[in-house]
């Protein structure tokens, strides 16, 4: 184990010091600094990760998706086996230097530690770790030493398609990645902003891969620019990583009005203004009062992009009611609580208002929203009732609706390949990832519905054990879930990431 004591001598819980806001709000660049090798940075990690118990009965691993084995590499970052631990470290995720940045450590709710005093910060030392093993050259290239003979074509590149493409690249088979945007990263890139995800971040990893042997076609949308026959007839298996796409509306009056749009319509332009792309028309907050409805990780991410940009005023609207600050009785130990989570664009600046619903968009005689009228509400049996006298409203020059996603984007692509879909509209599949089509398979939000990174890349690594046993006859890859797992504890709610 780590330091048999550290528990005892280092009680407080520490993480690096942010970046100060009246700084961060000019640029786009990540939040927190990922300081590898900074001599302070090494050293508080060693002391945290040295607090762990290596626990006879290590329930951090009942709250991660992946199976990361984190008593092994708190215990080998401690000592400052840097080398040893990246190899723990990777044995069960492809990606930690992007869950140790964004995923909500629902490891860290079930962390023993938690029962009576602070968790160990295993996120950060986490995305220690990777940065220390990039820092350090320790993430050579893994190039297969003989192929297969097999082919698999991936539709999508995010987390899950990308796990799931570097997986059976290194099993030897022939992975080509289809991505209809212009670069590979899927929600990495064109979700997630650049000041929780620095694009560079992404970059180094799919250079990595590229070096492996896999190959990358964006710019091509399988099912228009190639039809769902001619993947398979090319292709000896097919893996769907297309992700839930579909946002969830808001059918209130007024949402035809110009300046009430998709937080996913938003999003990905600000991604790509942050980076030097010239986004025409873009949708920009300069200036404006915005509204935020959606109280999740989207929202959040979008309050954050709206205060860079210039907003006048910025306000995120929850229909759910504030959540405690402690651990509810009906949720213990070691499950994933619903507790007041402050999320670093919080910390910036706007307004959160909870238990208030949206009643409609008002209207400024032009056809473009001018408010939002909102009224509180209370639960009653189940169901949100409005509060009598609480109706009014909120100044909109933008409304940006951040409600979740409802399922894998229907058309062409599942038509052609002749896959079934249940009735929330995610691509139904076998406890093995296999579609109704024999030779495709489905892994992350496309077949499991919004849900987290974490779970993306779990159910990549899964599915490509799957595919290789299809192809191979067998697998030597991992395979830490199966496709009928639920999380436990973790709900996937409207934004989560």
């Amino acid at each position: 184990m780590a330091d048999p004591r550290g528990f005892l001598t280092t009680r407080r819980r520490e993480l690096p010091a942010d970046r100060p806001v009246a700084v961060r709000l000019l640029d786009w660049r990540e939040v927190h600094a990922h300081r590898a090798g900074h001599p302070d940075d090494v050293a508080l990690v060693r002391r945290q990760a040295g607090r762990c118990m290596d626990c006879g009965i290590p329930f951090c691993h009942s709250g991660c998706p992946l199976g990361n084995e984190m008593p092994a590499w708190n215990d080998l970052a401690w000592r400052g086996q840097w080398a040893d631990a990246c190899d723990r470290l990777h044995a069960t995720n492809n990606f930690p230097e992007v869950t140790g940045r964004i995923c909500p450590a629902p490891c860290e709710a079930a962390c023993v530690l938690g029962i009576n005093g602070e968790p160990l910060t295993i996120r950060n030392v986490e995305v220690a770790v990777a940065e220390e093993a990039f820092d350090r050259g320790l993430l050579a290239p893994q190039v297969p030493e003989r192929l297969s003979g097999h082919t698999v074509a991936v539709v999508g590149s995010g987390p899950a398609g990308l796990a799931c493409a570097q997986q059976l690249t290194r099993a030897g088979h022939t992975v080509v990645v289809h991505e209809r945007a212009d670069r590979a990263g899927g929600l990495l890139r064109y979700g997630i902003p650049e000041f929780k995800l620095e694009k560079r971040v992404l970059d180094r990893r799919l250079a990595q891969m590229a070096a492996e042997g896999t190959r990358f076609r964006t710019g091509v949308d399988v099912g228009v620019d190639v039809t769902g026959a001619q993947l398979r007839a090319r292709y000896d298996a097919v893996v769907l990583a297309t992700g839930s796409t579909v946002p969830r509306d808001l059918p209130v009056d007024g949402r035809d009005l110009r300046g009430v749009e998709q937080a996913m319509t938003y999003l990905p332009q600000a991604n790509r203004a942050a980076v030097g792309d010239t986004v025409p028309d873009q949708l920009v907050a300069t200036g404006l009062d915005v509204v935020v409805v959606g109280g999740g990780d989207t929202g959040a991410d979008c309050l954050g992009t709206a205060l860079r940009q210039g907003a006048r005023s910025v306000t995120q609207v929850e229909i759910l009611p504030t959540p405690p600050t402690e651990r509810p009785a009906d949720q213990p130990w070691p499950t994933y609580p619903r507790v007041l989570r402050t999320a670093s664009a919080h910390e910036e600046g706007g307004e959160r208002v909870w238990a208030t619903s949206t009643v409609r968009f008002l209207d400024d005689g032009a056809g473009a929203v001018r408010a939002v009228e909102v009224e509180d509400v209370e639960q009653v049996a189940g169901r949100f009732v409005p509060v009598a006298g609480t109706r009014r409203e909120l100044p909109a020059d933008l409304v940006l609706l951040a409600l979740g996603f409802t399922g894998a984007e229907p058309g062409a692509l599942l038509d052609e390949l002749g896959v079934a879909r249940g009735p929330r509209g995610a691509i139904e599949r076998d406890d093995d990832y296999a579609t109704t089509t024999p030779g495709v398979f489905v892994a992350g939000d496309a077949g499991r519905g919004q849900s987290l990174v974490v779970w993306a890349i779990a159910e990549g690594r899964a599915a490509a054990a799957a595919v290789d046993r299809f192809l191979s006859g067998s697998t030597a890859l991992p395979a830490p879930v199966r496709a009928s797992t639920v999380a436990m504890g973790v709900r996937a709610g409207a934004g989560t990431r």
